[in-house]
């Protein structure tokens, strides 16, 4: 049993050192920002991403801290208002990059979880041409899949978190299934599957 006990955490050390490698890869000079982004991901043809993203609960996330259940939550936490609290921007805000400050002017506060949250900062492969080679696009460090920065945020540390929320297809209550996260916010370019 100890042995077990203790292979778990190493597993959880090892699957947490990875979400904060990821984390301590994001250099905040290198934000774009999403009318950078836009540019090229809202048309019908490649899948219309902005729209798709505009209309999910990640572009709604600073919205979401004006909430009277995100005021609640907040002043069990010792925080007077969330949406001017680092401790709840930094998941809600892609200007926090992670922090507790803003870390970035690229991207307001009120943009609330941008296309860099998921994919990495862009200024390094937002041009066409290295978007155009997916070895390019990780050489100039997306982060790909995207679903590797999820728990950054959605993670026990979260004050809403629920240890079991979800159901995985085995069975197993957790708090996180990114496969089930994953198909609320995907939005993949259909150009891509043509290649």
């Amino acid at each position: 049993m100890k042995k077990m006990i203790q292979g778990c955490l190493a597993a959880g050390a090892v699957m947490m050192s990875g979400v904060l490698a990821v984390a301590a890869d994001r250099d905040a000079s290198l934000y774009v920002g999403n009318k950078s982004c836009a540019m090229c991901h809202k048309s019908a043809e490649k899948g219309n991403q902005l729209g798709q993203w505009q209309a999910s609960v990640h572009a709604k996330a600073f919205e979401s801290l004006g909430s009277p259940e995100a005021k609640a939550v907040g002043k069990k936490v010792g925080v007077e208002d969330p949406q001017k609290s680092g401790k709840c921007l930094k998941c809600h805000s892609a200007a926090y990059n992670f922090t507790e400050t803003v870390a970035t002017e690229k991207i307001t506060p009120e943009e609330g979880v941008t296309c860099e949250s998921c994919h990495g900062p862009g200024k390094n492969y937002k041009a066409k041409n290295v978007m155009e080679d997916h070895a390019k696009c990780l050489e100039g460090g997306m982060i790909y899949p995207a679903t590797k920065s999820c728990e950054l945020c959605h993670n026990d540390k979260s004050p809403t978190w629920k240890a079991d929320r979800y159901t995985t297809k085995d069975g197993k209550k957790v708090g996180f299934d990114v496969e089930q996260a994953y198909e609320k916010v995907k939005h993949p370019d259909p150009l891509l599957k043509k290649k």
